[in-house]
């Protein structure tokens, strides 16, 4: 007893001197320490992961109207186990990773050439975004119409709950964000592959089924591969009951559509709603652009959550939930984020040299946003001033159209 009583001692005195981070000259929240240089906070001497810690300065105080309770609103993809396939990957973000998240969940997904994600169809609606290569979508309705169409970079597509559909990679390397109205999509009864189905079903029923001999589902695989080699499908679709085109048509190509009016001068918005995308009832998105030093103004969405996916650059935003409660979080490239329903925030981009861009998610058929500027600037000048204790010019010359992405000043 006594041995193992030193040999613990040991150990911990060991691992206490191995993790000790070393104190960078300043020893602020620049160096990763919870120091504000106004005698507040003390470096750590324990264990701590000094990389993040100095990727997520606001994580250690930094901002001094963060207050309360705020649950974790961030994950990365980093963060997420990844499943590697013949032809590809995939990893998640769902509930049981950002149980904020209960409206959405997501994935990022990598098809080589030819490579399939085979077919299958969810109880869930399914919206993806290209932001890599260029991949052939196909998609059959209830109604025994179809649509088989390439997606480039930037283009969108939308799976309505219950559609049957396949994706299948076109270049040497595609890479896509996937997005499903429901964070809890790894649930049992959410997705539901052919192959599967098919080498769970009596061959006789099969036969009996598609008209063919018992042998010829012999070679169906089992356990289905999720994602398969292939090489790539020239056949040309008829028959049935026709294309889909149009308003019912599943795909959005954004060389079709213009970017949104954006009055701040701080970049570039696109909006993807059921108003220019009218099959997607029940996934809305804007494709942002923020310059260097911008900030998306103060808001918040009167109709949903919001999600988020950075795809380049970094920079940081404070959640307010009402009741003093804020915090603030940094995000970078391959973060995903989550702000709570009716919840206000701003996002800024902290480089000073690299544009931040990011996809907004919400679980509506419409993006709807309201402005605190606009509201204090349509509201009687004499009770904003009243409330907020500032001159009454102020208040009558506030902005009283939306600026949206605000320029760096």
């Amino acid at each position: 007893m006594r041995v193992l009583q030193i040999s613990s001692l040991l150990l911990a005195a060991c691992g206490a001197r191995s993790s000790v981070i070393e104190r960078q000259n300043g020893g602020g929240f620049e160096d990763g320490q919870p120091i504000d240089g106004n005698g507040k906070g003390a470096p750590f001497s324990g264990a701590t992961n000094h990389a993040l810690d100095l990727q997520n300065p606001d994580n250690l105080g930094q901002q001094s109207t963060d207050n309360g309770v705020v649950p974790n609103a961030k994950w990365s993809f980093s963060d997420s186990k990844t499943r590697i396939l013949r032809g590809g990957w995939v990893r998640e973000q769902v509930v049981t990773d950002l149980p904020t998240s209960k409206e959405i969940a997501a994935a990022q997904q990598h098809l080589t050439k030819g490579s399939i994600r085979e077919l299958h169809w969810h109880r869930v609606a399914e919206w993806g975004y290209v932001y890599a290569g260029s991949i052939l979508v196909s998609g059959v309705d209830q109604n025994g119409q179809y649509e088989v169409t390439k997606l480039d970079e930037g283009d969108i597509w939308y799976f309505p709950k219950g559609i049957a559909h396949t994706v299948q990679g076109l270049e040497d390397e595609n890479e896509f964000l996937l997005v499903f109205d429901d964070g809890d999509f790894d649930a049992v009864g959410t997705t539901f592959n052919v192959d599967d189905w098919i080498t769970h079903t009596p061959k006789s029923v099969l036969a009996k089924n598609f008209g063919l001999p018992e042998d010829v589902f012999g070679s169906v695989p089992s356990p289905n591969p999720y994602i398969l080699n292939a090489t790539v499908d020239n056949h040309n679709v008829t028959g049935g009951n026709g294309a889909l085109t149009g308003n019912a048509s599943f795909a959005y190509y954004s060389k079709d559509h213009p970017l949104e009016k954006v009055p701040g001068g701080g970049g570039t918005l696109r909006i993807v709603d059921s108003t220019t995308f009218p099959i997607a009832t029940t996934v809305a998105a804007t494709v942002v652009t923020l310059q260097p030093g911008a900030l998306r103004e103060l808001h918040w969405h009167p109709n949903a959550e919001e999600w988020l996916y950075f795809h380049k650059g970094q920079g940081r935003a404070t959640v307010f939930l009402g009741n003093s409660a804020a915090r603030t979080f940094d995000f970078r490239a391959g973060d995903t984020g989550v702000f709570p329903d009716n919840s206000g925030h701003y996002i800024e981009n902290t480089s000073d040299t690299e544009e931040l861009v990011w996809i907004e998610i919400y679980k509506s058929d419409r993006v709807e946003d309201i402005s605190l500027t606009q509201w204090l600037a349509l509201t009687p000048a004499g009770i904003v001033a009243s409330t907020l204790k500032i001159p009454l010019e102020v208040a009558e010359n506030l902005q009283k159209e939306k600026q949206i992405l605000i320029k760096n000043r």
